[in-house]
């Protein structure tokens, strides 16, 4: 057989398909618009990776030169240096990142996408961020730093169209508050940032679940109008075309329809490309210039697609014997075979064990995990016809509806066992994802000791004296749904020197002091009676420590914060630089010994209590204040103020909002991608569905107009068309939740996993379920129009 001969017919084909009339280009646009949705879809899956790295290119190029730089040297101010320090903030559940920065000089280097470098009171915003604050909704978040917007950033210097970023110049950083220090961005020498294993894995099987739908859908567009195409070459046969030569032309007909389908699926892409920048989650988004497929990817699908159109087409005829005077196809088929069904699922299986997961900290081996579960998807799909088969054999009477479906399965099941393997495939899949999720989530997602049923906020700043903290807190307690504020002052305690080694420190022994009144202090420790003016010495777990503090308590050692001049002391130098008056300080003789307890937070605090009246707070010029805020859940703007009083007090003061579980960020990520995956996934799935029942119901035309003309009632045919639906849906439900059951049990067992949740598959499955009710509902109208009397006209 020459290349020349296999061209000649496959160009007779595709000329047939070009030129087959209405009803030939109906089938073709039908087939086009199948396979041109598949196409869409891999095409943006195929720029993922490209996405993922223009987003870490621009994260790399944002980032300051000495932070990527473990151990650099100190950068000495300069007219270019600035200070640089991080912030972030929450608004209305969506987080809002930026920078405070401060310039040494008159030529200030300048961060990636920003024109002019912010002035003190001025910020650069990201647009999305600019657009919030010019909204309505975003009036409370533009009081927030009570700055003027002077600029937006420029797409290179975010990470993504959606994200809420900001620059804002500020007068009272400085090195010694938490500000660094740097020289420029982006010395391409980007921090590590490895990926768990077990993250890995799942990433990988999250691509899998997503995209093996869309391939299996594609393989099933290309064969819309099976039937009527072998009456076609049926004729040919009559007119001296061999069974080759028809199966080359049945070949180029699907060849047609697919390039077709190809040219309508890039257009898909490059119109929906634009809508990207207003796609995704906050964390998660792109810029329009970033959705642009891997060349090696985009290339392989623009090639494997006709040829599996071909392929598929060859694939499906090799059972049907076309003969001049019809298709033997119509007649009793030959049962299907279990037994190379078989062998896919279990290769699969095979494959996967012979893989690993990375749960012990070692790399995962992702091909043999991918392999494993393409095979197994794919698998099941080869067993739902033969599972149809086998059920909607043994099915007889009922009503004449029921009867009307069974009898049309059992003379050809294949259509509407392909219509529904792309919703088992994708159910399958997500059935086996959640029950991995679920066995791993404990890895990534854990419960704390936080209690935000009595606190819900956690203010934590450095302050330069006591009096903003206190005028802080006094605008706590005034502000509207605010319950209760409970504060503490903490500051560093250092006992004398009593070695050599404690002497070239400067200190001996450093304890944390903790200041409070005497309520907040019973929240933090066992203490019975207190008075304003009483200390207590607080023990923890570190029993040595607590020992050496209650030897101390008792002989009333004195404790102090560290003179001006005692070596080494860095609040000694802390005070000199700010005008504070460190001084000596000594624990009163007979304060009691308590025991610690964790507060709100799930922190301890052990060291040396005191109340106000006992301690000076002026002799400690950088103490710390944390605040625990309780806020009235009906109060909904309550939190946001309180966000914009701290703010505006000390922007790089810290807000955490208390939660009894804390999730890792990256695998919060690759949930967030699953979800748009999800969606996406779904609504090609459905769109595929529908496209696929409207093929099949025209290829019935003629048979529904017939029924109805001999007098059936439409309802009949209708409720037989949704039988012939529910059949194969049911079937297939229940093959995708044993194979996905089975599936995940296999990762759990690799990950060695005892945790089963054997009833997650119930949402995925109604998810599922629902689609098909929505897809049967939009091809209702279409029914009603094909039995109507002129579906009887032929030509």
């Amino acid at each position: 057989m020459t290349v020349r001969t296999w061209a000649r017919d496959l160009a007779l084909g595709i000329r047939f398909g070009a030129t087959g009339g209405r009803e030939g280009w109906t089938r073709t646009l039908l087939t086009a618009f199948g396979v041109g949705l598949g196409v869409a879809m891999l095409l943006l899956a195929s720029s993922v990776p490209g996405m993922i790295e223009q987003r870490d290119a621009r994260a790399d190029a944002r980032t300051p030169v000495e932070l990527k730089q473990l151990g650099a040297p100190e950068v000495a101010p300069s007219a270019r240096t600035v200070l640089w320090s991080s912030v972030e903030t929450s608004y209305r559940d969506r987080t809002v990142k930026g920078v405070l920065l401060r310039a040494d000089g008159a030529d200030p280097v300048r961060p990636p996408g920003v024109t002019a470098f912010p002035k003190p009171g001025e910020m650069v915003v990201s647009p999305a961020l600019g657009e919030l604050l010019r909204s309505p909704e975003g009036k409370l978040l533009g009081e927030r730093y009570g700055a003027r917007v002077a600029g937006t950033i420029g797409d290179q210097g975010l990470l993504g169209s959606r994200e809420l970023y900001f620059y804002l110049g500020n007068a009272d950083i400085t090195a010694s508050d938490g500000g660094t220090r740097i020289s420029g961005y982006d010395d391409r020498n980007r921090l590590p940032n490895p990926i768990n294993p077990i993250l890995v894995v799942l990433i990988v099987l999250v691509c899998v679940v997503l995209l093996a739908p869309v391939a299996v859908f594609v393989a099933t567009a290309v064969r819309f109008g099976g039937e009527r195409r072998d009456r076609r070459l049926a004729a040919l046969r009559l007119v001296g075309a061999d069974a080759r030569m028809v199966h080359r032309i049945a070949g180029g007909e699907a060849l047609f329809g697919a390039l077709l389908g190809l040219a309508v699926g890039i257009g898909l892409f490059f119109a929906a490309r634009p809508l990207a920048g207003g796609i995704g989650l906050d964390e998660l988004s792109a810029f329009p210039a970033d959705v642009m497929p891997a060349p090696l990817l985009g290339g392989l699908i623009v090639v494997a697609v006709p040829v599996s159109a071909v392929v598929v087409t060859l694939f499906a005829l090799r059972t049907v014997a076309i003969e001049p005077l019809g298709v033997v196809r119509q007649s009793a088929a030959a049962p299907r075979r279990l037994w190379w069904r078989l062998l896919l699922p279990v290769a699969g299986l095979a494959l996967l064990f012979t893989g690993r997961l990375g749960r012990d900290g070692g790399d995962a081996e992702v091909f043999p995990v991918a392999a494993g579960a393409v095979l197994v998807l794919i698998g099941l799909t080869a067993l739902l016809p033969w599972l149809v088969d086998a059920v909607v054999g043994r099915l007889n009477g009922g009503p004449v509806p029921w009867q009307l479906a069974v009898r049309r399965l059992q003379l050809s099941s294949g259509p509407a066992a392909r219509a529904v393997s792309g919703i088992m495939v994708a159910v399958a899949g997500a059935i086996a994802l959640q029950m991995l999720f679920s066995a791993v989530e404990g890895d990534f997602v854990k419960e704390n000791e936080q209690q935000p049923g009595r606190t819900q906020l956690s203010v934590d700043a450095d302050f330069k004296g006591a009096e903003p903290a206190r005028r802080m807190v006094t605008e706590f307690e005034r502000t509207e749904g605010v319950r209760k504020v409970t504060d503490t002052t903490q500051a560093l305690l250092y006992t004398p020197p009593q070695t050599p080694e404690e002497a070239a420190s400067g200190h001996g022994e450093v304890v944390t002091l903790t200041v409070g009144d005497c309520p907040t202090l019973r929240e933090l420790a066992r203490i019975t009676a207190c008075e304003d003016g009483d200390a207590f010495v607080v023990l923890g777990k570190d029993k040595a420590r607590a020992e050496l503090i209650a030897r101390s308590a008792a002989l009333g050692k004195p404790y102090m914060t560290a003179a001006p001049g005692a070596p080494g002391s860095p609040e000694a130098a802390a005070a000199a630089a700010d005008g504070g008056r460190p001084g000596n300080w000594s624990l009163p003789k007979g304060s009691p010994t308590v025991a610690t307890v964790a507060d709100v937070m799930g922190d301890a605090h052990p060291g040396i209590f005191a109340t106000p009246g006992a301690v000076d707070l002026r002799s400690f010029p950088t103490a710390s204040t944390r605040a625990l805020v309780s806020v009235d859940e009906k109060a909904s703007e309550a939190r946001e103020h309180i966000r914009n009083i701290v703010a505006r007090t000390d922007p790089a003061a810290n807000v955490f909002q208390l939660q009894a579980v804390q999730e890792d960020e990256q695998f919060a990520n690759v949930r967030s991608g699953l979800l748009i995956g999800s969606m996406a996934t779904m609504a090609l799935i459905a769109a595929s569905m529908l496209v696929s029942q409207i093929e099949q119901l025209r290829e019935r035309r003629k048979l529904l107009s017939v029924l109805v003309a001999f007098g059936t009632r439409r309802s009949t045919v209708a409720w037989s068309v949704l039988w012939q639906t529910a059949v194969p849906v049911v079937l297939g439900t229940a093959l995708a939740i044993v194979g996905g059951l089975g599936l995940g049990l296999v990762m759990l067992a690799l990950v060695r996993s005892r945790s089963v949740d054997w009833w997650g598959f119930l949402p995925i499955a109604g998810a599922g379920a629902a689609v098909i009710v929505v897809v049967t509902a939009l091809s209702l109208p279409p029914l009603y129009r094909m039995m109507r009397p002129d579906g009887l006209r032929t030509e």
